[in-house]
């Protein structure tokens, strides 16, 4: 949610409020998402403000108390997690209005942002923690259930070429998960999730975390499920101009954690690519690469 439902109030009147206030309209403000997440006492202790401040603020606006404001922020996010089909209206609308070129332009655009926003300092030391957690395991489980299944696959491709040690928690007659039951402490669940996220993935964590199996979360805010229970998370962006949520930033993170753990690997990587080398050639799984023919 990029803006809540009381930023422009908050924003015409900020000058008139008291520097309490003043420090708790701008929490509302740059986070709107927590406010409709996070408990009143916990906004105010990240906002180092008393409880009651927040509660002031929320009468000043005219409501009886701050649980009001988050019921407001609540619905907006609700709002905002509508159905694929409502999303999909709402598209067609805009993109009837500017055409399918500028719609595709927007998409793309916000895309490159995205994975941009995964270059910079804060987003760096987050990946590297994670790649290290993941190259130490014995192990990796790899789990994302609906929208996120491809990210997982990805990536546990990935570790499938270049050293093996990855199970995707993935399969038939409903036993997808149940590999997760031989972890321990020794190893490492990565499991993928934006909102709105799916039940079993928090379950599957959640008992992953009762035995003790560090959890690295590849996730959309410090305040999902996932990240709260995470040992290391990385947060992607998902918003889009489409219907439908984006995913490329989340599969460039599979794509450089499996470059990582690669080089985590050593000797050991190299060997595991030479033997995929030699089994890809030998089932002829890939056409010849044309010889590229050079000038006389």
């Amino acid at each position: 949610m990029d803006k809540g439902p009381l930023n422009d109030a908050l924003v015409a009147g900020f000058e008139s409020l008291s520097p309490q206030l003043q420090a708790a309209a701008r929490y509302v403000v740059d986070n709107p998402r927590d406010v409709a997440l996070l408990s009143m006492r916990e906004q105010a202790r990240r906002a180092e403000l008393q409880p009651a401040t927040m509660t002031r603020l929320a009468k000043h606006l005219g409501y009886d108390g701050y649980d009001a404001i988050r019921t407001l922020y609540k619905d907006a996010m609700r709002d905002r997690l509508a159905g694929f089909a409502d999303k999909a209206g709402a598209q067609a609308q805009h993109q009837k209005l500017l055409g399918d070129g500028a719609l595709a332009a927007a998409i793309l655009s916000a895309m490159r942002e995205q994975v941009g926003q995964l270059a910079t300092p804060h987003a760096l030391p987050r990946i590297a923690q994670a790649a290290a957690c993941l190259s130490r395991a014995r192990m990796v489980y790899c789990l994302g259930l609906r929208a996120s299944h491809p990210v997982v696959w990805h990536l546990h491709y990935i570790l499938s070429l270049s050293g093996g040690k990855s199970v995707l928690l993935d399969g038939i007659a409903g036993t997808g998960i149940d590999p997760i039951a031989r972890a321990d402490r020794q190893d490492a669940l990565l499991v993928v999730s934006i909102m709105p996220y799916t039940r079993a993935s928090i379950e599957v964590a959640e008992y992953a975390k009762h035995l003790g199996v560090p959890i690295i979360a590849l996730t959309d805010s410090e305040v999902s499920p996932l990240a709260r229970l995470a040992d290391a998370s990385i947060l992607v962006q998902t918003e889009s101009p489409s219907f439908f949520h984006s995913l490329v930033p989340a599969f460039a993170v599979a794509e450089v954690l499996g470059a990582l753990i690669a080089g985590h690997g050593g000797e050991r990587t190299l060997a595991a690519l030479q033997r995929s080398d030699a089994w890809l050639e030998a089932i002829q799984a890939h056409l010849p690469t044309p010889s590229v023919r050079t000038g006389s």
